[in-house]
């Protein structure tokens, strides 16, 4: 439950997917202890349940979980902090007005995979995403090396504070799990080097003009700093020992999200002179921290 399986690449046993190893055979173990004893009491009747409310795989421990409740009653909320020169943290910023900024241009957008592509690759969600690190249009924002496992497990959501020259903008944030440097590959014939290789654990966009209602978008303010919180999805996922816990933050992910003209017009009729570039911050102070709300297991 932490990066986004899908089934394109996992195998029939689901013992692998992508350049990442689960250890074991998570598809059988869901059939036979999962899956059957739910329909044999719910469909024949002929036997007791035996099944945890929520039975959860927690990608990078590589364990599943039993739990009484989702999110599980044992953890903590915590949120991880952007913090000026690029960093991440558990403690809260304490400068008055850092941010930082980068210029998004819709007619050079950032792609969602570092292939070239007609259409969506669902790949995507197992690909190192360092090509989306190096450019310029992308913040990034990373922790030390863990001294000790850290586990999330439940709710996750995105809370930043942001400014726009624009009168709209899409804000993609990304929650990666960044190996060390000298890492192992973890299957056979990996195709790229799994050292530093930054693993996509949950990413999500908002645009801003829904910032408020879905039903009635509204405009930005241009240089007026706005709030914007939104669900990135629950996650189950273990960044372990040595690891660090990045955010990256862009404006476009072409084609998983279509392009923001990055003003306020109907993008479903824009013209080609509606799509502009846009300079947008994100602002790490003590009264506009940006972070990412979690919640962390206990054990």
């Amino acid at each position: 439950m932490g990066p986004w399986w899908h089934g394109a690449w996992a195998r029939s046993d689901g013992e692998s997917y992508g350049p990442f190893h689960f250890g074991q055979k998570t598809a059988e173990f869901y059939r036979q202890n999962i899956e059957r004893p739910f329909f044999n009491h719910h469909l024949k009747g002929d036997a007791p349940l035996g099944v945890a409310r929520a039975s959860i795989f927690t990608t990078g421990s590589n364990r599943w979980h039993f739990f009484d409740a989702w999110p599980p009653e044992d953890v903590d909320d915590a949120a991880l902090y952007l913090h000026p020169g690029g960093r991440t943290d558990f403690e809260p910023p304490s400068g008055a007005d850092d941010f930082a900024a980068y210029v998004s241009d819709p007619n050079v957008p950032v792609s969602h995979t570092p292939d070239i592509v007609v259409h969506r690759d669902d790949r995507y969600v197992v690909q190192d995403q360092r090509f989306a690190s190096r450019r310029p249009d992308v913040l990034v924002f990373a922790s030390d090396p863990l001294e000790r496992p850290v586990t999330l497990a439940g709710r996750l959501f995105a809370h930043l504070f942001v400014s726009s020259t624009g009168t709209d903008a899409d804000f993609i944030v990304k929650l990666i799990d960044v190996y060390p440097g000298d890492a192992e590959c973890e299957v056979e014939d990996c195709e790229v080097p799994i050292g530093g290789f930054q693993m996509l654990v949950r990413g999500e966009v908002m645009r801003a003009r829904f910032r408020n209602s879905f039903e009635h978008p509204e405009p930005m303010e241009p240089g007026r700093v706005t709030g914007l919180r939104f669900d990135m999805q629950d996650v189950a996922h273990t960044f372990r020992k040595g690891h660090r816990m990045m955010v990256q933050i862009q404006s476009t992910w072409f084609p998983l999200v279509d392009r923001n003209p990055q003003t306020f017009t109907d993008i479903y009729h824009a013209e080609p002179d509606a799509y502009r570039e846009a300079t947008h911050r994100v602002f790490m102070g003590s009264e506009k921290a940006s972070k990412l709300e979690m919640q962390l297991l206990q054990r």
